[in-house]
């Protein structure tokens, strides 16, 4: 573990750099009890494997590297886990899945194995960014575990449920993207109007369920005919 300043009012906690569950979760435990300390915070972004402390460099005191790094050391129950369980409806058929015969040629294998593979395991969201409500979910089977598009795509449609490089997500908003899109998802990951707006939160297990393309049509959320 390193702590590292960054400016005069961030410090960096670093963790062992590989995409790890255990790793993810102490740093989601780390960044959750830096926010409940008595110190003069303004924001912590938690990654995969890091912390970064917004702090008021005014009210800091000049212990603030001790204090980070105690609580950093700190061992908890909490870092190894599972969290919460969300099942995520999923439809693979009709014009949903585009790159589904990519990943099936990547695999070696039919695009019905490529389904039942994606469907097979529950994922850990790691984290949440690049939009609002986009989640970071591993690993994907490595037999799926397709690269990004050579090049991407200036339009993802909204709920698209992707593959890239080990990892796996459903895309809250149409947004450029170079990752395989195999699915669409008809819940929204992001609604500023729900109640609670974000459906992922970092240390959640995601298992998707398969549903038809008129189940879809039913129970979507994003206003298609």
């Amino acid at each position: 573990m390193r702590i590292l300043p960054a400016g005069d009012s961030a410090w960096l906690i670093e963790l062992p750099e590989r995409i790890d569950a255990a790793i993810n979760a102490r740093a989601i435990r780390i960044g959750r009890d830096v926010q409940a300390a008595a110190l003069p915070v303004s924001d912590v972004v938690v990654g995969y494997r890091s912390v970064m402390v917004y702090v008021d460099p005014l009210a800091a005191p000049d212990d603030i590297e001790a204090r980070l790094h105690e609580i950093a050391s700190a061992r908890s129950s909490d870092d190894g886990a599972p969290g919460p369980l969300v099942d995520v409806p999923v439809c693979y058929d009709g014009p949903f899945g585009p790159d589904l015969s990519d990943v099936a040629a990547f695999a070696q294998c039919s695009t019905d194995e490529v389904i039942a593979m994606h469907l097979a395991r529950d994922y850990r969201v790691f984290v949440v960014g690049f939009v609002p409500g986009f989640a970071y979910m591993a690993p994907v089977d490595p037999r799926i575990a397709a690269p990004r598009r050579p090049s991407p795509r200036l339009k993802v449609p909204a709920g698209s449920v992707a593959v890239a490089a080990g990892q796996t997500g459903v895309y809250p908003a149409e947004t450029p993207g170079g990752w395989n899109v195999i699915g669409r998802c008809p819940v929204k990951p992001y609604d500023a109007d729900r109640a609670e707006p974000f459906l992922f939160h970092p240390g959640n297990r995601v298992r998707f369920i398969r549903i038809s393309e008129t189940a879809y049509h039913v129970t979507s959320q994003w206003g298609e005919v």
